[in-house]
């Protein structure tokens, strides 16, 4: 089973409707809210569009250097439903998902992504050789099934298989006090491997809530933590 199979199934039979995910970006002074059918939807849809149109398969490298960010937990959940590698950077890889300001240095194979906060494509800014990933993947299908099951031992992050790392997402969210039902506030960035484990992977293995904050500033984050009622903090 896949790891966002082995994250998300127990929450979308649990409790679908619940929020999973309120992304904040103070720079942009926006708030979303994904529920944990809504994030589930946006792992679908990239999960199929990185089958149908990059042919992705189990073991396959996905670069992803985004922000922590809702639109890079669609994308780092949909890589993983598919059996995709996440990985940093490299010329050999499937697809590399960059920031919309990044240089286009895969033609055909480089997916910008808007991090627009309404979740809007780069339209015709979006530059020649590259990919509008939330234009595209929004049309693809909103449920996913793997031809095959997905192994455990299939590489899922810088080599390391689903099992070790759903291990070890576990065994973060017990060291940081992540328990299920927690209320969990991250400045943290989502780097490579251990902002993704700490702050995206630990909160969502434990079954808690992230509230995940972009440019944040100290007073800020003292409104966050009031606002939402936060029962733990990753800074």
């Amino acid at each position: 089973m896949s790891l966002t199979e082995h994250l998300l199934r127990p929450l979308l039979k649990s409790s679908a409707a619940r929020p999973l995910i309120t992304h904040y970006d103070d720079a942009a002074g926006s708030r979303i809210e994904l529920s944990v059918a809504t994030a589930a939807n946006w792992a679908a849809k990239t999960a199929n569009w990185l089958v149908e149109e990059f042919d992705v398969e189990p073991g396959d490298e996905v670069s992803v250097e985004l922000p922590a960010h809702w639109q890079t937990a669609g994308v780092l959940l949909g890589a993983w439903w598919c059996g995709a590698q996440v990985v940093k950077g490299g010329s050999g890889v499937a697809v590399a998902f960059v920031g919309p300001e990044a240089p286009v240095e895969q033609a055909g194979r480089t997916a910008m992504v808007a991090l627009d906060p309404l979740g809007r494509g780069l339209g015709s800014r979006c530059p020649e050789g590259a990919m509008d990933y939330l234009a595209e993947a929004r049309l693809s299908g909103d449920e996913f099934t793997p031809l095959l099951p997905i192994p455990d031992d299939t590489p899922a992050l810088l080599g390391a298989p689903v099992g070790e790392v759903l291990t070890r997402a576990r065994e973060r969210a017990t060291a940081l006090g992540i328990g299920a039902g927690d209320r969990v506030l991250s400045a943290r960035p989502w780097s490579l491997p251990d902002g993704v484990l700490d702050a995206l992977l630990a909160p969502l293995a434990a079954g808690a809530h992230l509230v995940q904050v972009t440019n944040a500033t100290p007073d800020k984050l003292a409104t966050h933590r009031e606002e939402e009622r936060t029962t733990v903090e990753l800074t």
